[in-house]
């Protein structure tokens, strides 16, 4: 017979738990160190060796932050190829599990992707979506060294840090009372590294004379062509030292 949720066993009991030693590791911490500090936790609870968090903003993932330099590259590439887990479980507002990434299906689903990850020594990817039911605002992206799997327990624990993280950005002090999940106003600064990917996608706008999707198509194109992340190219576009060619695309 299955535990009720109220059970002193039951899973209730258990998220409720869970949830209180989360909340306890991010109490006094600042907007700026909640994101760094949850992808820590998560990395200490779940059979995983990186962590990383973003806000899905105008097709971009936005990262607020990682655990390490691995994982926030792992989630560049994902936002500069604009495809990966993080993407499909923006889309559809449930986790994507990417059990292994040198063969079977999850290759066949994110070809450029696995090749990116494996070589970059990652084996498996899991997205769990920021959010609620009708709204996913962002992910939070979990990866593995080798291929597996994440138990019914490993994924309600990612739910419950996934949970604790939406509630603490959403908390976060709006600089107008018209700020929202996504705006700049919202992010309250903790992305400011990524706010020249959206000047730089406007100066491609003006340069190539296309619309917000293309050019950032373009400027994704770009950047796996020549080996670099969406947010390093967008730093030469903004900074002049690289201008795109309305015929060629650079």
């Amino acid at each position: 017979m299955r535990p009720r949720d109220d059970h002193p066993g039951g899973p209730g009991r258990e998220r409720a738990a869970s949830a209180d030693a989360l909340g306890e590791i991010v109490r006094g911490a600042g907007p700026g160190e909640i994101p760094v500090r949850l992808c820590e936790v998560a990395v200490e609870l779940l059979p995983v060796s990186g962590a990383s968090v973003s806000l899905h903003s105008a097709g971009l993932p936005v990262q607020l932050g990682a655990s390490s330099a691995r994982a926030a590259y792992i989630t560049e590439v994902q936002a500069t190829l604009g495809d990966g887990p993080c993407r499909s479980a923006a889309e559809s507002g449930t986790p994507v599990l990417a059990r292994d990434l040198t063969g079977g299906q999850d290759v066949l689903r994110w070809p450029v992707f696995a090749q990116e990850a494996t070589a970059a020594g990652v084996r498996a990817s899991y997205s769990v979506p920021l959010g609620n039911e009708t709204v996913c605002v962002g992910t939070l992206d979990l990866y593995r060294d080798s291929p597996g799997d994440l138990t019914d327990r490993d994924l309600r624990t990612a739910r419950l840090v996934a949970g604790l993280m939406t509630a603490a950005l959403i908390q976060l002090p709006h600089s107008d009372e018209e700020g929202r999940p996504g705006s700049e106003e919202w992010l309250n600064g903790l992305a400011a590294d990524h706010d020249q990917v959206y000047q730089a996608t406007g100066m491609l706008m003006a340069q190539l004379g296309v619309g917000t999707d293309e050019a950032l198509a373009r400027l994704r194109a770009y950047s796996y062509a020549h080996g670099r992340t969406a947010l390093d190219v967008s730093g030469d576009v903004v900074g002049h030292r690289l201008r795109f060619d309305r015929d060629q695309g650079e």
